[in-house]
């Protein structure tokens, strides 16, 4: 199959928008900033474990572009997380709202929470990778 993986994700955003963006994935998501290209705009990439996994792209009206019109419906977006005790102290410290679902009959463990522009963010943990670890 072509397709193995999801490579990166794009959150386009206000110039005003993207500080905090920023501030989310990396305090509360705990991302890494790292190299971008020469882009002109103003933006971010975001990276976990070397992979720039989220790009953050705040869009700059110019009067000779015509207007890019918004993407599709989305409804979350998953990471694949390890360290689910530790997570749940993580969010409760950071004073971060979290919901958490297990999933039925599989070893999956899912903890939502929600970017500053509202965007679902999941973390899907494998309960059979967790050492210790109790849903």
């Amino acid at each position: 199959m072509p397709v193995t993986a999801l490579h990166h994700f794009t959150i386009r955003c206000t110039p005003d928008e993207l500080p905090p963006l920023v501030d989310f994935y990396t305090r509360v998501m705990r991302l890494e900033v790292g190299a971008r290209p020469d882009i002109p705009a103003p933006g971010a990439w975001l990276y976990a474990d070397g992979q720039p996994i989220v790009h953050l792209y705040a869009f700059l009206q110019q009067p000779d572009r015509p207007v890019e019109p918004v993407t599709g419906p989305v409804d979350h977006i998953s990471f694949r997380s390890r360290g689910l005790v530790e997570m749940r102290a993580h969010l409760a410290a950071q004073g971060v709202p979290f919901a958490e679902a297990p999933v039925p009959g599989w070893p999956l463990h899912q903890v939502f929470v929600h970017d500053p522009r509202g965007l679902k963010i999941e973390m899907t943990f494998f309960l059979d990778q967790e050492a210790g670890s109790a849903a």
